[in-house]
C-alpha cells in the first residue's frame, strides 16, 4: 500500500492543487451559492411537472406542462439502470456545481497529458489550458452544464483510444467503454457527434501508417476492441439511445409534415436555423486575442472613459449620464450593430473562443518541430473544425456537410465544434514541448523558436500597429443600426454617425489592448521556453512556470465571463409569480392549458413554472406542434386551436401595457369531448388549412389513413352522452364515458403512437391522430372506463439491456484492472500484446 501511494503521490498532488484551484476560482459555489444561469433556469421551468412528480416518488416519463406535452425523458429520466447515472450523480453530490464538473475537465485533460507521456507538472499545464479556455468557462455560466459535461469526457475517451491503439487493448478499451458510456449519458449527442468526427479522422491516419509500416494486423486488432467497447457504451446507454432515435423521427428535428412551405426542410432543421451563432472567419484571431472582436454583446465593457461617452460629454453631459445613455442604445432592438461586439456570431454571443497567446505560440512551434504523426491529426482536425464553425459565414463546406453527412444537419449553433479545436491546440501544444526536451539539437530548437515567435508576435504587433489590416470593426448592421438611431434621436444624424465612429474607436482600442496583453504573454511564454532550452531552468521549474504562465492569462480572461458576481444565492434562481399566476393557481382543475400572448411561445421560461402551457422552453418540441405554431399562432391565435387544446385561461398584455389581463376562455373543449362528425383530408397540408376555419367542438379533422379505424359508418350522436377525465396523471389519464350510441371522442392531448395505450374497460383499442396533433378514438355505447397509458418500450426494454450492459461493463474493468496489476509482475519480454 505504502509503495503505491509513493508511486502515485505525485498525481494525488497535482489533483489537490486543481481541487485548490478550483476553490479559489468558484468560492462562492463553497458558500452555498449557485450560478444565475438562464439556460438552467429554462430547464428548471421545463422539468416543473417531471419534479413534481419526482418529489412525490414518482416516475413520469410523459409531461404535459410544456408545448401542449411530450416525453418526459427528453428533458429528464431516473436511468437507474445505467451506472452512468450512478457515476454522474455521484461527481454532483460530493462537490457544488459547477466544481464537480470543472475537476473531471482538469483530471481527464490531466489522463490524456499522462497518457502522451508528459511529466506530472507538464501535464497539469496541458489540463489546465484546455479547462480553462474561455469556451468552457462561458458555457458553464450560461447554464449549458449538459454541453461542458460531454466537453469533460472528450480528453479521456481520445486517451483511451490512444492506449488501444498502442497495444494496452484490454485496459484502453474497458477505459474507452467507460467513459463514451458517461459521454453519452451526458446527453448532449451534438458534442459527441463532433467529437467522433475528430476520432473518425484520428483513425484514418491510424490506418495509412498501418498500411505504411505493415502493422495493419494490430490496427484492426485494435479496432476491433474499440468497435467492442463502442458497442458495450452503447448498450450502457440502451435506453437514452433507443428512446431519442425513436422519438427523433417525430422531434423538431425530423422530417417535415408539410410540403407547402418552401422554407422548411424536408429533413433536419432549417439552414438559417442551423446557422445562427456561425463563426466569423475573422473571429479566429480571438483564439490569440480575445478582444479582437469587441468582447461579449451587450454593454458590460463600456466605461466613462469610452468614445461613445466622450460624444455626450463633450456636449455637456455628466460621465455617468453618458454611460447609462450608451447601455440604453446598445441594448435596444434594431441598434445591435453600435455594440462593441461587430463580429458576425449572430444574433449575438456570451463571449469569444481564446486559447491562450502562450499556447497559440506552442501551437505554432508544435507545426514546426512535432514529427509525431498525431501532428496531422491535431492539424487536420484543426483545420476542419474551424472551416466547419464558419457555418454561414463561409458555407461551402458546411453545405456540403448538411446536404451528404449524416445527421449533420439535426443541429444548430454550428460554432460549438471549436469545442474540439480547443483541446487540440494545446494538445499539440504540449507535444511541441515534448519534443523540446527529446530533442538534442537545441540550435535547431532555438531557430524553430525564433520563427514561432516571429509569425505569432509578428502577427500581434500588426494587429497593435495596424489593426484594420485584418479586422474592420463594423459589422454588417451597422448602417442600419445608425439608421434606427436617427430616427430615434429623431433626425439627429450627425450625432448618430458621431456615434457610429466613436464605437469603431472604442473597438479598436479594446482589440489593441488586448493584443498589446498577448504579445506580453507570447514574449513570457518564449523567454521560458528559451531559458529551458538553454539549461538555464530545469525542468521542474520549467514546468510550474509555464504552467502559471497559462493559469494567469487564461484566469484572467474567463473572469470577464465567469466571475463572482454571476453566481446568487438559491432563492433568488426562482421565477416571481405575478397576479395572474397566482389567480390561475385557485383553479382546482388538474389538466387545462394556458396560453401567454405576452411571452414568445418558444422561449417560455415564466409560466412551466406555474401552469400547463402552449409554449415552453425546449429545442425537443415535437415537429407537428412546431408546425401548428408557426402556422396558426403567426401573427395571431387561432381561437379554434386555442378552444382545442383546452385553452383555459389566456394572459395578455393590460390597455396600459405595465402588466398583465387575465381573461378566461369559457370556449375551450375541456379535456375530452364527442364529436358530431369527421372531415377527412388526404396530407397534413389540407389537415393543417382545415384547422383555419372549423369548429373542434362538432367537428374533427383526420387524415384518410386512419379510416379504417373510424369507420365508414356515419357518426349518430347522442346529446346526452358525457365524457370526463376522472383521474389525472401525466403517464396515465383515465376518463369516464356513457352514451347510448357509438361515438368519436376527442382527447386534448398530445398524439404519440410511440408509447400511449388505450384501454377500454382494460382491453387494448385503436385510436388515432385527429385535428393534427390530437389523439382520438372510437368509443362504444354505454359506460366504459377509458384509459391512455404511457409505456414506452424503448425505455423499459432499453433499461434491461442497460442493466447487462453496467454489469458487463463492471465485470470489464475489473479485469482490465486485475490483468494490469498483475502484467507489472510479468518481465517484459515475456509480456505478449
Amino acid at each position: 500500500m505504502m509503495d503505491w501511494l509513493k508511486r502515485n503521490g505525485i498525481h494525488f498532488a497535482v489533483a489537490g492543487i486543481f481541487l485548490v484551484l478550483c476553490f479559489f476560482y468558484f468560492s462562492p459555489a463553497f458558500q452555498g451559492k449557485v450560478l444565475g444561469q438562464g439556460d438552467t433556469l429554462g430547464a428548471q421551468s421545463t422539468t416543473k411537472e417531471i419534479m413534481d412528480y419526482r418529489a412525490r416518488d414518482t416516475t413520469i416519463l410523459w409531461t404535459n406542462q410544456i408545448f401542449g406535452g411530450m416525453p418526459a425523458y427528453q428533458l429528464w429520466a431516473p436511468y437507474k439502470a445505467n451506472i452512468a447515472t450512478h457515476i454522474v450523480t455521484a461527481i454532483s453530490y460530493w462537490l457544488p456545481s459547477p466544481v464537480g464538473l470543472v475537476l473531471v475537465l482538469l483530471l481527464g485533460t490531466y489522463f490524456l497529458f499522462s497518457v502522451l507521456r508528459l511529466s506530472p507538472w507538464l501535464a497539469a499545464a496541458g489540463a489546465v489550458a484546455f479547462t480553462f479556455t474561455s469556451y468552457n468557462m462561458i458555457l458553464l455560466a450560461a447554464g449549458h452544464s449538459e454541453q461542458a459535461f460531454a466537453i469533460a469526457f472528450f480528453a479521456p475517451i481520445l486517451a483511451s483510444i490512444l492506449l488501444t491503439l498502442r497495444g494496452r487493448y484490454l485496459l484502453g478499451s474497458s477505459l474507452m467503454a467507460l467513459f463514451l458510456a458517461i459521454e453519452i449519458k451526458g446527453n448532449h449527442l451534438q458534442m459527441t457527434y463532433y467529437l467522433m468526427m475528430a476520432i473518425l479522422i484520428l483513425i484514418g491516419i491510424e490506418l495509412y501508417h498501418a498500411i505504411k509500416n505493415k502493422t495493419v494486423a494490430q490496427f484492426v486488432k485494435s479496432l476491433c476492441y474499440l468497435a467492442a467497447a463502442s458497442l458495450l457504451a452503447f448498450a450502457v446507454n440502451a435506453s437514452i439511445l433507443w428512446s431519442t432515435y425513436e422519438y427523433g423521427k417525430d422531434s423538431y428535428r425530423g422530417k417535415s409534415n408539410l410540403t407547402n412551405n418552401s422554407k422548411e426542410p424536408r429533413d433536419g432543421l432549417d439552414r438559417d436555423y442551423i446557422y445562427q451563432y456561425s463563426q466569423g472567419v475573422a473571429e479566429c484571431f480571438t483564439f490569440l486575442v480575445p478582444n479582437a472582436s469587441g468582447g461579449a454583446s451587450g454593454p458590460q465593457l463600456f466605461d466613462e472613459n469610452s468614445e461613445m461617452v466622450k460624444v455626450f460629454t463633450d456636449k455637456g453631459q455628466p460621465a455617468e449620464q453618458a454611460l447609462n445613455i450608451i447601455q440604453q442604445i446598445t441594448t435596444r432592438p434594431g441598434m445591435e450593430g453600435l455594440s462593441l461586439y461587430w463580429g458576425d456570431k449572430r444574433p449575438d454571443t456570451s463571449g469569444p473562443n481564446y486559447f491562450g497567446a502562450g499556447i497559440c505560440l506552442l501551437f505554432v512551434l508544435g507545426l514546426l518541430i512535432v514529427n509525431d504523426r498525431l501532428k496531422w491529426w491535431l492539424l487536420g482536425t484543426v483545420v476542419l473544425t474551424m472551416l466547419l464553425s464558419f457555418g454561414g459565414n463561409w458555407p461551402y463546406l458546411s453545405d456540403l456537410f448538411l446536404k451528404y453527412f449524416p445527421l449533420y444537419n439535426k443541429f444548430r449553433t454550428v460554432d460549438s465544434i471549436l469545442a474540439v479545436t480547443s483541446l487540440c491546440v494545446p494538445v499539440l501544444a504540449f507535444l511541441a514541448i515534448r519534443e523540446v526536451i527529446a530533442t538534442a539539437d537545441k540550435k535547431i530548437l532555438v531557430k524553430k523558436l525564433l520563427l514561432s515567435l516571429y509569425i505569432t508576435g509578428g502577427l500581434l504587433l500588426i494587429l497593435i500597429v495596424l489593426p484594420e489590416l485584418f479586422l474592420s470593426f463594423r459589422p454588417s448592421d451597422q448602417v442600419s443600426s445608425v439608421a434606427n438611431l436617427t430616427q430615434a434621436l429623431r433626425g439627429d444624424g450627425a450625432t448618430a454617425n458621431a456615434l457610429a465612429n466613436a464605437v469603431v474607436k472604442d473597438r479598436v482600442n479594446l482589440e489593441r489592448a488586448d493584443a498589446t496583453r498577448s504579445l506580453v504573454f507570447v514574449l513570457f511564454t518564449f523567454g521560458v521556453v528559451w531559458l529551458f532550452i538553454k539549461q538555464k531552468l530545469n525542468l521542474a521549474t520549467f514546468s510550474v512556470v509555464l504552467l502559471a504562465l497559462i493559469l494567469v492569462d487564461l484566469w484572467q480572461v474567463d473572469k470577464r465571463y465567469l466571475k463572482d458576481t454571476n453566481f446568487t444565492d438559491k432563492q433568488e434562481t426562482s421565477v416571481p409569480q405575478r397576479p395572474v399566476d397566482t389567480e390561475i393557481a385557485k383553479d382546482p382543475d388538474p389538466d387545462f392549458r394556458v396560453f401567454d400572448a405576452t411571452a414568445s411561445m418558444k422561449q417560455d421560461v415564466q409560466n412551466p413554472f406555474f401552469h400547463k402551457t402552449l409554449g415552453g422552453y425546449s429545442a425537443a418540441r415535437m415537429k407537428r406542434y412546431d408546425e401548428l405554431m408557426d402556422n396558426q399562432f403567426n401573427g395571431r391565435a387561432n381561437p379554434a386551436v386555442l378552444n382545442m387544446l383546452n385553452t383555459k385561461y389566456i394572459i395578455a398584455p393590460d390597455s396600459g401595457k405595465q402588466g398583465e389581463t387575465l381573461y378566461p376562455n369559457p370556449a375551450a373543449c375541456g379535456n375530452v369531448w364527442f364529436v358530431k362528425r369527421i372531415k377527412y383530408v388526404a396530407n397534413a397540408d389540407e389537415e393543417m388549412q382545415a384547422l383555419t376555419h372549423f369548429e373542434p367542438k362538432d367537428e374533427a379533422i383526420a387524415d384518410k389513413q386512419y379510416q379504417t379505424i373510424i369507420g365508414n359508418e356515419q357518426i349518430a350522436p347522442d346529446s346526452s352522452a358525457t365524457i370526463k377525465l376522472a383521474a389525472y396523471n401525466p403517464d396515465h389519464m383515465v376518463y369516464r364515458s356513457s352514451s347510448k350510441t357509438a361515438g368519436i371522442a376527442v382527447f386534448s392531448e398530445i398524439y404519440y403512437n410511440k408509447g400511449w395505450k388505450l384501454l377500454i374497460d382494460g382491453t387494448e383499442s385503436p385510436y388515432f391522430r385527429a385535428d393534427y396533433l390530437l389523439r382520438a378514438a372510437p368509443i362504444p355505447a354505454g359506460q366504459h372506463k377509458i384509459e391512455f397509458i404511457f409505456h414506452p418500450r424503448s425505455y423499459y426494454v432499453g433499461e434491461e439491456i442497460s442493466t447487462a450492459g453496467s454489469i458487463l461493463l463492471v465485470l470489464l474493468l475489473g479485469g482490465a484492472l486485475f490483468g494490469n496489476k498483475i502484467r507489472k509482475y510479468i518481465p517484459d519480454n515475456e509480456v505478449k500484446s
